[in-house]
Protein backbone atom coordinates (compact mmCIF):
# COMPACT_ATOMS: atom_id res chain seq x y z
CA UNK A 1 0.00 0.00 0.00
CA UNK A 2 1.29 3.26 -1.12
CA UNK A 3 0.94 6.16 1.24
CA UNK A 4 0.68 9.66 -0.34
CA UNK A 5 1.80 12.54 1.84
CA UNK A 6 0.95 16.17 1.22
CA UNK A 7 3.83 18.59 1.51
CA UNK A 8 3.05 22.04 2.93
CA UNK A 9 5.40 24.76 1.64
CA UNK A 10 5.59 28.21 3.20
CA UNK A 11 4.31 31.00 1.02
CA UNK A 12 6.25 34.29 1.20
CA UNK A 13 4.15 37.36 0.64
CA UNK A 14 6.12 40.41 -0.50
CA UNK A 15 4.77 43.57 1.00
CA UNK A 16 5.76 46.44 3.24
CA UNK A 17 9.24 45.70 4.59
CA UNK A 18 9.85 48.93 6.33
CA UNK A 19 10.29 48.94 9.98
CA UNK A 20 8.68 52.32 10.71
CA UNK A 21 5.21 50.94 11.24
CA UNK A 22 2.26 50.02 9.11
CA UNK A 23 1.94 51.39 5.54
CA UNK A 24 0.22 54.79 5.14
CA UNK A 25 -3.29 54.89 3.79
CA UNK A 26 -3.69 55.63 0.09
CA UNK A 27 -5.61 58.93 -0.58
CA UNK A 28 -7.45 59.30 -3.88
CA UNK A 29 -8.14 62.97 -4.88
CA UNK A 30 -11.65 63.40 -6.12
CA UNK A 31 -12.20 65.90 -8.93
CA UNK A 32 -14.01 68.99 -7.66
CA UNK A 33 -17.30 69.62 -9.36
CA UNK A 34 -17.64 73.25 -8.10
CA UNK A 35 -17.81 75.81 -11.04
CA UNK A 36 -15.08 78.50 -11.36
CA UNK A 37 -16.03 81.93 -10.03
CA UNK A 38 -15.62 84.81 -12.50
CA UNK A 39 -16.40 88.50 -12.38
CA UNK A 40 -18.42 90.19 -15.09
CA UNK A 41 -19.56 93.67 -16.16
CA UNK A 42 -22.21 94.84 -18.57
CA UNK A 43 -21.48 97.38 -21.33
CA UNK A 44 -22.27 100.95 -20.42
CA UNK A 45 -22.86 104.11 -22.36
CA UNK A 46 -20.54 107.08 -21.85
CA UNK A 47 -18.95 109.97 -23.78
CA UNK A 48 -15.89 108.98 -25.78
CA UNK A 49 -13.01 110.85 -27.37
CA UNK A 50 -10.08 109.52 -29.31
CA UNK A 51 -6.88 111.33 -28.47
CA UNK A 52 -3.59 111.11 -30.36
CA UNK A 53 -0.45 112.48 -28.71
CA UNK A 54 2.21 113.69 -31.15
CA UNK A 55 5.41 115.70 -31.02
CA UNK A 56 5.39 119.09 -32.71
CA UNK A 57 8.09 121.62 -33.57
CA UNK A 58 7.74 125.40 -33.46
CA UNK A 59 8.63 127.23 -36.65
CA UNK A 60 8.75 130.92 -37.56
CA UNK A 61 5.55 132.08 -39.24
CA UNK A 62 7.55 133.67 -42.08
CA UNK A 63 11.25 133.41 -42.96
CA UNK A 64 13.08 135.26 -45.72
CA UNK A 65 16.69 135.55 -46.84
CA UNK A 66 17.18 139.17 -47.92
CA UNK A 67 19.43 139.55 -50.94
CA UNK A 68 21.42 142.27 -52.59
CA UNK A 69 19.61 142.71 -55.90
CA UNK A 70 22.58 144.43 -57.51
CA UNK A 71 26.24 143.50 -57.48
CA UNK A 72 28.55 145.74 -55.46
CA UNK A 73 30.36 146.25 -52.20
CA UNK A 74 28.45 145.96 -48.93
CA UNK A 75 28.77 149.46 -47.51
CA UNK A 76 26.80 149.15 -44.27
CA UNK A 77 24.95 146.55 -42.20
CA UNK A 78 22.76 148.12 -39.52
CA UNK A 79 21.57 144.91 -37.85
CA UNK A 80 22.94 141.70 -36.40
CA UNK A 81 21.56 138.37 -35.18
CA UNK A 82 18.88 138.96 -32.57
CA UNK A 83 17.96 142.48 -33.74
CA UNK A 84 14.22 143.14 -33.92
CA UNK A 85 13.20 145.02 -37.06
CA UNK A 86 10.06 146.66 -38.44
CA UNK A 87 8.55 146.33 -41.91
CA UNK A 88 10.22 148.82 -44.30
CA UNK A 89 13.24 149.41 -42.06
CA UNK A 90 16.58 149.77 -43.90
CA UNK A 91 18.86 146.92 -42.85
CA UNK A 92 21.89 147.28 -45.14
CA UNK A 93 23.18 149.21 -48.15
CA UNK A 94 25.35 148.34 -51.15
CA UNK A 95 27.80 150.69 -52.87
CA UNK A 96 27.67 150.78 -56.71
CA UNK A 97 29.60 153.90 -57.88
CA UNK A 98 28.74 153.60 -61.59
CA UNK A 99 25.06 153.65 -60.78
CA UNK A 100 25.18 157.34 -59.84
CA UNK A 101 26.67 158.21 -63.23
CA UNK A 102 23.94 156.18 -64.93
CA UNK A 103 21.32 158.24 -63.12
CA UNK A 104 23.05 161.51 -64.07
CA UNK A 105 23.29 160.44 -67.71
CA UNK A 106 19.64 159.46 -67.84
CA UNK A 107 18.64 162.77 -66.26
CA UNK A 108 20.75 164.74 -68.76
CA UNK A 109 19.21 162.83 -71.66
CA UNK A 110 15.76 163.67 -70.41
CA UNK A 111 16.58 167.36 -70.06
CA UNK A 112 18.08 167.50 -73.57
CA UNK A 113 14.94 165.93 -75.02
CA UNK A 114 12.79 168.40 -73.11
CA UNK A 115 14.83 171.28 -74.57
CA UNK A 116 14.43 169.84 -78.08
CA UNK A 117 10.72 169.60 -77.46
CA UNK A 118 10.62 173.29 -76.56
CA UNK A 119 12.45 174.17 -79.77
CA UNK A 120 10.05 172.01 -81.82
CA UNK A 121 7.06 173.71 -80.26
CA UNK A 122 8.54 177.12 -81.10
CA UNK A 123 9.03 175.99 -84.69
CA UNK A 124 5.40 174.90 -84.77
CA UNK A 125 4.35 178.34 -83.57
CA UNK A 126 6.34 180.10 -86.30
CA UNK A 127 5.03 177.69 -88.94
CA UNK A 128 1.47 178.29 -87.86
CA UNK A 129 1.98 182.08 -87.87
CA UNK A 130 3.47 181.92 -91.35
CA UNK A 131 0.55 179.79 -92.54
CA UNK A 132 -1.88 182.35 -91.18
CA UNK A 133 -0.08 185.17 -93.02
CA UNK A 134 0.00 183.21 -96.26
CA UNK A 135 -3.74 182.46 -95.95
CA UNK A 136 -4.49 186.17 -95.45
CA UNK A 137 -2.48 187.15 -98.55
CA UNK A 138 -4.10 184.43 -100.66
CA UNK A 139 -7.59 185.38 -99.57
CA UNK A 140 -6.94 189.04 -100.45
CA UNK A 141 -5.73 188.15 -103.93
CA UNK A 142 -8.72 185.91 -104.56
CA UNK A 143 -11.11 188.61 -103.31
CA UNK A 144 -9.50 191.29 -105.53
CA UNK A 145 -9.62 188.99 -108.56
CA UNK A 146 -13.32 188.41 -108.02
CA UNK A 147 -14.02 192.13 -107.52
CA UNK A 148 -12.20 193.25 -110.68
CA UNK A 149 -11.56 190.35 -113.05
CA UNK A 150 -8.18 190.54 -114.77
CA UNK A 151 -6.62 192.93 -112.23
CA UNK A 152 -4.72 190.08 -110.53
CA UNK A 153 -2.61 187.80 -112.67
CA UNK A 154 -3.33 184.10 -112.33
CA UNK A 155 0.36 183.40 -111.78
CA UNK A 156 0.31 185.59 -108.67
CA UNK A 157 -2.61 183.64 -107.27
CA UNK A 158 -0.88 180.33 -108.06
CA UNK A 159 2.27 181.47 -106.27
CA UNK A 160 0.21 182.44 -103.21
CA UNK A 161 -1.42 179.01 -103.19
CA UNK A 162 2.00 177.34 -103.44
CA UNK A 163 3.21 179.38 -100.44
CA UNK A 164 0.14 178.24 -98.52
CA UNK A 165 0.92 174.57 -99.28
CA UNK A 166 4.53 175.07 -98.18
CA UNK A 167 3.40 176.76 -94.96
CA UNK A 168 1.02 173.91 -94.24
CA UNK A 169 3.85 171.43 -94.79
CA UNK A 170 6.01 173.37 -92.33
CA UNK A 171 3.24 173.14 -89.73
CA UNK A 172 2.95 169.39 -90.20
CA UNK A 173 6.72 169.00 -90.02
CA UNK A 174 6.83 170.95 -86.76
CA UNK A 175 4.08 168.78 -85.33
CA UNK A 176 5.99 165.64 -86.33
CA UNK A 177 9.14 167.02 -84.69
CA UNK A 178 7.18 167.61 -81.49
CA UNK A 179 5.91 164.03 -81.55
CA UNK A 180 9.45 162.72 -81.97
CA UNK A 181 10.78 164.75 -79.06
CA UNK A 182 7.89 163.74 -76.84
CA UNK A 183 8.70 160.11 -77.62
CA UNK A 184 12.36 160.71 -76.80
CA UNK A 185 11.38 162.31 -73.52
CA UNK A 186 9.30 159.23 -72.69
CA UNK A 187 12.28 156.98 -73.39
CA UNK A 188 14.58 159.24 -71.37
CA UNK A 189 12.19 159.30 -68.44
CA UNK A 190 11.89 155.50 -68.53
CA UNK A 191 15.69 155.24 -68.53
CA UNK A 192 15.93 157.64 -65.63
CA UNK A 193 13.25 155.77 -63.72
CA UNK A 194 15.05 152.48 -64.34
CA UNK A 195 18.29 153.94 -63.05
CA UNK A 196 16.55 155.25 -59.97
CA UNK A 197 14.89 151.87 -59.42
CA UNK A 198 18.23 150.12 -59.70
CA UNK A 199 19.66 152.63 -57.26
CA UNK A 200 16.88 151.68 -54.85
CA UNK A 201 18.14 148.10 -54.98
CA UNK A 202 21.26 149.28 -53.19
CA UNK A 203 19.30 149.32 -49.93
CA UNK A 204 17.94 146.17 -48.26
CA UNK A 205 14.74 146.65 -46.26
CA UNK A 206 12.74 144.38 -43.96
CA UNK A 207 9.63 142.96 -45.68
CA UNK A 208 7.80 142.38 -42.36
CA UNK A 209 8.15 142.78 -38.61
CA UNK A 210 10.52 140.19 -37.19
CA UNK A 211 13.95 139.39 -35.85
CA UNK A 212 17.28 138.89 -37.60
CA UNK A 213 18.23 135.24 -37.12
CA UNK A 214 21.34 135.11 -39.34
CA UNK A 215 23.87 137.50 -40.85
CA UNK A 216 25.74 136.30 -43.92
CA UNK A 217 28.16 139.16 -44.76
CA UNK A 218 30.09 142.06 -43.24
CA UNK A 219 30.79 145.59 -44.56
CA UNK A 220 33.31 145.63 -47.40
CA UNK A 221 32.33 142.24 -48.76
CA UNK A 222 31.88 142.00 -52.53
CA UNK A 223 28.32 140.86 -53.17
CA UNK A 224 27.24 139.06 -56.28
CA UNK A 225 23.69 139.67 -57.47
CA UNK A 226 21.08 137.74 -55.43
CA UNK A 227 23.58 136.98 -52.66
CA UNK A 228 21.87 136.89 -49.21
CA UNK A 229 22.94 139.41 -46.60
CA UNK A 230 20.66 138.64 -43.63
CA UNK A 231 17.79 136.31 -42.73
CA UNK A 232 14.71 137.70 -41.02
CA UNK A 233 11.98 135.66 -39.32
CA UNK A 234 8.57 136.61 -38.01
CA UNK A 235 8.23 135.18 -34.50
CA UNK A 236 5.40 137.27 -33.06
CA UNK A 237 3.34 134.29 -34.17
CA UNK A 238 4.60 130.78 -34.84
CA UNK A 239 3.60 127.65 -36.67
CA UNK A 240 3.54 124.47 -34.56
CA UNK A 241 4.05 121.65 -37.07
CA UNK A 242 3.07 118.06 -36.21
CA UNK A 243 3.25 114.88 -38.30
CA UNK A 244 -0.16 113.16 -38.31
CA UNK A 245 -0.08 109.37 -38.98
CA UNK A 246 -1.86 108.20 -42.11
CA UNK A 247 -4.41 106.23 -40.07
CA UNK A 248 -5.45 109.40 -38.22
CA UNK A 249 -5.46 111.78 -41.21
CA UNK A 250 -9.14 111.10 -42.15
CA UNK A 251 -10.17 112.13 -38.63
CA UNK A 252 -8.33 115.49 -38.55
CA UNK A 253 -9.60 118.70 -40.11
CA UNK A 254 -8.92 122.43 -39.75
CA UNK A 255 -10.56 123.83 -36.64
CA UNK A 256 -10.14 120.66 -34.53
CA UNK A 257 -9.24 121.35 -30.91
CA UNK A 258 -5.80 120.43 -29.58
CA UNK A 259 -3.95 120.74 -26.29
CA UNK A 260 -0.32 121.85 -26.37
CA UNK A 261 2.28 121.19 -23.69
CA UNK A 262 5.75 122.77 -23.85
CA UNK A 263 7.81 120.74 -21.40
CA UNK A 264 10.88 123.01 -21.58
CA UNK A 265 8.84 125.93 -20.23
CA UNK A 266 6.29 123.92 -18.23
CA UNK A 267 3.50 125.62 -20.21
CA UNK A 268 0.14 124.30 -21.39
CA UNK A 269 -2.37 126.03 -23.63
CA UNK A 270 -5.26 125.12 -25.96
CA UNK A 271 -5.16 125.56 -29.71
CA UNK A 272 -6.70 124.37 -32.94
CA UNK A 273 -5.58 122.92 -36.25
CA UNK A 274 -5.06 125.82 -38.67
CA UNK A 275 -4.20 123.92 -41.84
CA UNK A 276 -3.19 120.55 -43.34
CA UNK A 277 -0.69 120.10 -46.17
CA UNK A 278 -3.01 117.54 -47.85
CA UNK A 279 0.07 115.53 -48.79
CA UNK A 280 1.03 112.22 -47.15
CA UNK A 281 4.82 111.79 -47.20
CA UNK A 282 5.84 108.54 -48.90
CA UNK A 283 8.74 107.86 -46.51
CA UNK A 284 7.00 108.46 -43.17
CA UNK A 285 3.34 107.92 -44.17
CA UNK A 286 2.42 111.07 -42.29
CA UNK A 287 0.75 114.36 -43.18
CA UNK A 288 1.86 117.65 -41.68
CA UNK A 289 -0.63 119.74 -39.75
CA UNK A 290 0.01 123.26 -38.47
CA UNK A 291 -1.26 125.06 -35.40
CA UNK A 292 -0.91 128.86 -35.26
CA UNK A 293 0.47 130.06 -31.91
CA UNK A 294 0.48 133.69 -30.76
CA UNK A 295 3.93 134.66 -29.47
CA UNK A 296 3.82 138.38 -28.84
CA UNK A 297 5.99 138.08 -25.75
CA UNK A 298 8.57 135.92 -27.54
CA UNK A 299 8.19 133.19 -24.93
CA UNK A 300 8.44 130.41 -27.51
CA UNK A 301 11.31 130.11 -29.98
CA UNK A 302 11.48 128.39 -33.38
CA UNK A 303 12.98 124.92 -33.03
CA UNK A 304 11.45 124.19 -29.61
CA UNK A 305 9.45 120.98 -29.23
CA UNK A 306 5.96 120.57 -27.82
CA UNK A 307 3.61 117.69 -27.06
CA UNK A 308 0.37 118.04 -29.00
CA UNK A 309 -2.76 116.11 -28.08
CA UNK A 310 -5.14 115.87 -31.04
CA UNK A 311 -8.77 115.29 -30.19
CA UNK A 312 -9.33 113.37 -33.39
CA UNK A 313 -12.74 111.75 -32.82
CA UNK A 314 -15.59 112.28 -30.39
CA UNK A 315 -18.86 110.54 -29.40
CA UNK A 316 -21.44 112.06 -27.11
CA UNK A 317 -22.47 108.53 -26.13
CA UNK A 318 -20.93 105.15 -26.97
CA UNK A 319 -21.33 101.56 -25.76
CA UNK A 320 -18.09 100.69 -23.95
CA UNK A 321 -16.40 97.75 -22.22
CA UNK A 322 -13.08 97.60 -20.30
CA UNK A 323 -9.91 96.90 -22.23
CA UNK A 324 -9.21 93.99 -19.82
CA UNK A 325 -12.24 92.15 -21.22
CA UNK A 326 -10.96 92.10 -24.83
CA UNK A 327 -8.61 89.56 -26.40
CA UNK A 328 -6.74 90.39 -29.63
CA UNK A 329 -5.71 87.67 -32.00
CA UNK A 330 -4.87 87.83 -35.68
CA UNK A 331 -6.53 91.21 -36.03
CA UNK A 332 -9.76 89.93 -34.49
CA UNK A 333 -11.12 90.99 -31.11
CA UNK A 334 -13.17 88.68 -28.92
CA UNK A 335 -14.75 88.70 -25.47
CA UNK A 336 -16.00 86.00 -23.10
CA UNK A 337 -19.62 86.40 -22.10
CA UNK A 338 -21.71 84.51 -19.55
CA UNK A 339 -24.64 83.12 -21.51
CA UNK A 340 -27.78 81.36 -20.25
CA UNK A 341 -27.36 78.88 -17.37
CA UNK A 342 -23.93 80.35 -16.59
CA UNK A 343 -22.17 78.86 -19.62
CA UNK A 344 -19.20 80.67 -21.20
CA UNK A 345 -19.50 81.83 -24.80
CA UNK A 346 -16.70 83.42 -26.84
CA UNK A 347 -17.93 86.13 -29.17
CA UNK A 348 -16.23 88.34 -31.78
CA UNK A 349 -16.83 92.08 -31.65
CA UNK A 350 -16.17 95.15 -33.78
CA UNK A 351 -14.68 98.11 -31.95
CA UNK A 352 -14.54 101.84 -32.61
CA UNK A 353 -12.88 104.51 -30.50
CA UNK A 354 -10.18 103.25 -28.16
CA UNK A 355 -9.19 104.95 -24.92
CA UNK A 356 -6.61 103.84 -22.34
CA UNK A 357 -9.38 102.22 -20.27
CA UNK A 358 -12.18 101.33 -22.70
CA UNK A 359 -13.15 100.09 -26.11
CA UNK A 360 -16.20 101.34 -27.95
CA UNK A 361 -18.27 98.36 -29.17
CA UNK A 362 -19.91 98.88 -32.55
CA UNK A 363 -21.10 95.31 -33.22
CA UNK A 364 -21.37 92.02 -31.31
CA UNK A 365 -22.67 93.06 -27.89
CA UNK A 366 -25.79 94.43 -26.30
CA UNK A 367 -26.30 96.47 -23.13
CA UNK A 368 -27.42 93.39 -21.14
CA UNK A 369 -24.57 91.03 -22.04
CA UNK A 370 -22.38 89.86 -19.15
CA UNK A 371 -18.74 90.40 -20.10
CA UNK A 372 -16.11 88.38 -18.21
CA UNK A 373 -13.29 90.52 -16.80
CA UNK A 374 -11.43 87.97 -14.64
CA UNK A 375 -9.84 84.52 -15.02
CA UNK A 376 -10.07 84.69 -18.83
CA UNK A 377 -7.04 82.45 -19.28
CA UNK A 378 -8.76 79.67 -17.30
CA UNK A 379 -11.94 79.71 -19.35
CA UNK A 380 -13.09 77.90 -22.46
CA UNK A 381 -16.27 78.07 -24.47
CA UNK A 382 -19.01 75.86 -23.04
CA UNK A 383 -17.60 75.87 -19.50
CA UNK A 384 -20.05 76.47 -16.67
CA UNK A 385 -19.06 79.22 -14.23
CA UNK A 386 -20.29 81.02 -11.18
CA UNK A 387 -20.63 84.62 -12.48
CA UNK A 388 -20.69 87.51 -10.08
CA UNK A 389 -20.82 91.31 -10.77
CA UNK A 390 -17.43 93.00 -10.70
CA UNK A 391 -18.87 96.19 -9.21
CA UNK A 392 -18.94 99.67 -10.62
CA UNK A 393 -16.12 100.58 -12.98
Amino acid sequence: MVTIRRLWLPVVVLGWTGCAGPPPPVTVAAESSAPLTVAFVTPKREPLAREVVLTGEFRAYQVADLHARVAGFLRQVRVDAGTFVSAGEVLASVEVPEMDSDIAQARAERKRSEAELGRARAELGRAQANLTLVNVSLNRLIAAAKAEPGIIAQQEIDEAQAKKAAAEAQVESAKAAIAVEESRIGVARAGEQRSQTMAGYRTIVAPFHGVIVKRYADPGALLAQAMPVVRVAEISRLRLAVQVPESVVPLVKPGDRVDVKVAALNRKFPGQVARLTRDVAAASRTMEAEIDVANGSGEYSPGMYAEVTLHAEKRDEGLTIPVTAVANGGGNRTVMIVAAAGVIEERGIKTGIETPASYEVLEGLGPQDKIVVSNRSLLRAGQKVDARPAGDR
